[in-house]
């Protein structure tokens, strides 16, 4: 039984994991106690919150390694049900919690989901399941690629009604890089491309707020109190910091400068007292969970679990560009927070089953390699 379990698991990718999800819940009570105490007079609010995600996270993490990756392509459709009706659930005043003028978040007992969050990991498997049943004729944009775009597309309207566009956005990018790796003609993928880019334009310059998002991080300082403010105090953070950090615990921007120090901004924090040694550790351990997701994504004879596997390794990406492009000033601020080290439960535990599903794809890898290895060393 013990070598049932043991065996055929990719370390690697677990115990990257692992350490990532320990490192994060001492950064977020690090982070965030000092705001705790300030709003909530308990310097543990946010920290008892984390590790309360983390411990059901890494439950259904042992269970999902376990978990056939191949049942969700038959769970697809009711997935992607599931999916859109939590989307409309939390626009329903009364249902949907609103907060900092967002209405994106729907209250089960003493817990907040994120229904957006369970979305990206639905959608990926929604389009895996069927652009990997696509593939004789994915070369026709007509009923090859347009078909599933037509649901991305109203996912999409729903999170930019909460509104979200930076959810919204990652989910779009996820959705033309999985018709990428589906095989899909250059010109089919240029002219989805030209049509994202349009919406997105559009959408950016249609609310005050957007637009000001959009240009405020090319020159915060034309605005220090207002929309330059949290990007100001990052890059203070960070040069505060420099190499070695100041030293954990000690960072000076968490003192009620930095606005929610313990989410998206986070890095800002772990740069400030830990520095460039602390920031390489993410870092580090992030690029081996995505190399080794493209590794299983690239041994994978199924096209579903190849497909699965690299929209799942995409969407953490993006996310981790999107949140370090925000810090550093590159990208504006779009909310979204760093994999497996920011506050968030309903994003811990989304990335935490997304990894997962990797681990039980590289397990089937791993046994089907053995099958093919003993099938060839059987006397003739």
């Amino acid at each position: 039984m013990k070598n049932m379990i043991t065996k055929n698991n990719d370390w690697i990718l677990i115990i990257s994991t692992l350490l990532l999800c320990a490192f994060g819940l001492i950064m977020v009570y690090s982070s965030s106690y000092v705001l705790a105490y300030d709003k909530f007079d308990n310097y543990r609010y946010f920290f008892d919150r984390q590790l309360q995600w983390l411990v059901l996270s890494l439950l259904m993490f042992f269970f999902l390694m376990f978990f056939p990756y191949r049942v969700y392509k038959k769970l697809s459709p009711l997935i992607i049900l599931l999916s859109i009706f939590a989307l409309i659930l939390v626009l329903i005043p009364g249902i949907g919690i609103e907060r900092n003028f967002s209405q994106r978040w729907i209250g089960i007992g003493p817990l907040t989901i994120q229904p957006s969050e369970l979305v990206k990991l639905g959608m990926i498997i929604y389009l895996a399941q069927v652009y990997s049943q696509k593939q004789a004729y994915i070369g026709d944009f007509t009923r090859g690629v347009m078909p599933p775009l037509i649901i991305v597309g109203f996912v999409f309207s729903l999170i930019i009604l909460q509104p979200d566009l930076g959810t919204a956005t990652s989910i779009l990018l996820v959705a033309g890089l999985m018709v990428f790796c589906s095989g899909a003609r250059m010109i089919h993928l240029i002219g989805l491309g030209l049509v994202g880019g349009s919406v997105f334009t559009i959408l950016a310059i249609s609310a005050p707020y957007r637009l000001e998002r959009l240009t405020s991080f090319s020159d915060p300082f034309d605005d220090v109190y207002g929309s330059g403010h949290q990007l100001i105090n990052s890059y203070i953070a960070i040069a505060h910091g420099g190499l070695s950090g100041t030293g954990f615990g000690q960072s000076v921007q968490k003192l009620l400068y930095l606005p929610e120090p313990h989410t998206d901004f986070i890095l800002a924090v772990i740069s400030e007292e830990l520095g460039i040694f602390g920031v390489l550790f993410v870092f580090g351990c992030l690029s081996i969970i995505f190399f080794r997701g493209i590794v299983i994504g690239t041994r994978c004879k199924d096209a579903f679990g190849s497909l699965l596997a690299f929209g799942i390794v995409f969407q953490l990406a993006i996310q981790v560009v999107f949140n370090v492009g925000a810090v550093s000033g590159l990208l504006p601020i779009t909310g979204i927070t760093l994999p497996l080290v920011s506050y968030g439960g309903s994003s811990l535990l989304i990335t935490m089953m997304s990894i997962a599903i990797l681990a039980n794809i590289s397990k089937y890898n791993m046994i089907q390699r053995a099958k093919k290895t003993t099938a060839e060393n059987v006397p003739l």
